[in-house]
C-alpha cells in the first residue's frame, strides 16, 4: 500500500502566539485553527500552503512530548505526518516490513485525526506519523 500524500508537517515551538505571528508573515496568511490535545499535552495551530498543512506545536506541560523535544532539541520540524487510509493496515505493512510503530494502536490527534507515529530509530531519525481522518 502506497502512502497517500504527505498531509502535514510539524514544527515544535516554544510560543504558539509568536509563531503564529511569524508564520503568517511568512506565508502571508494568518493560521485557520488553534486546538488543544490535552492527552499529548500540546496546543496546536494550522495553517495550509498548497494543499499541505503546517502545524506548530507547543507544549502545555514540562512533560509533553514536544516539552522534552525542545529540551533536547530546540524548535523545529518535529515529524512528517502522512495520510495512511485504512490506517491499521498501513500499520501492519509497515510492522511486517521492519518498522517499528510507537504505540499498539492508533490514538486520537488534532483536526479530527487518529494518528500513530513510526519510531524515528526506524526511518533514519524521523518522526513519522501516520493519520486517518476520524469516522
Amino acid at each position: 500500500m502506497v502512502m497517500k500524500k504527505l498531509e502535514h508537517i510539524g514544527i515544535a515551538v516554544k510560543d504558539l502566539s509568536q509563531s503564529n505571528a511569524l508564520f503568517a508573515k511568512l506565508l502571508g496568511k494568518p493560521h485557520y485553527k488553534i486546538e488543544e490535545v490535552a492527552s499529548e499535552g500540546v496546543r496546536t495551530s494550522f495553517f495550509e500552503v498548497g494543499g499541505i498543512k503546517i502545524e506548530l506545536l507547543e507544549a502545555t506541560r514540562p512533560d509533553s512530548p514536544i516539552a522534552k523535544f525542545i529540551e533536547k532539541k530546540g524548535e523545529g520540524i518535529h515529524h512528517l505526518a502522512f495520510e495512511a487510509d485504512p490506517i491499521q493496515e498501513k500499520m501492519s505493512e509497515l510492522s511486517e516490513n521492519g518498522f517499528s510503530l510507537l504505540g499498539e494502536k492508533p490514538k486520537p490527534g488534532a483536526d479530527n485525526k487518529e494518528i500513530i507515529f513510526l519510531h524515528p530509530k526506524t526511518t533514519n531519525g524521523v518522526l513519522v506519523e501516520l493519520c486517518q481522518e476520524k469516522k
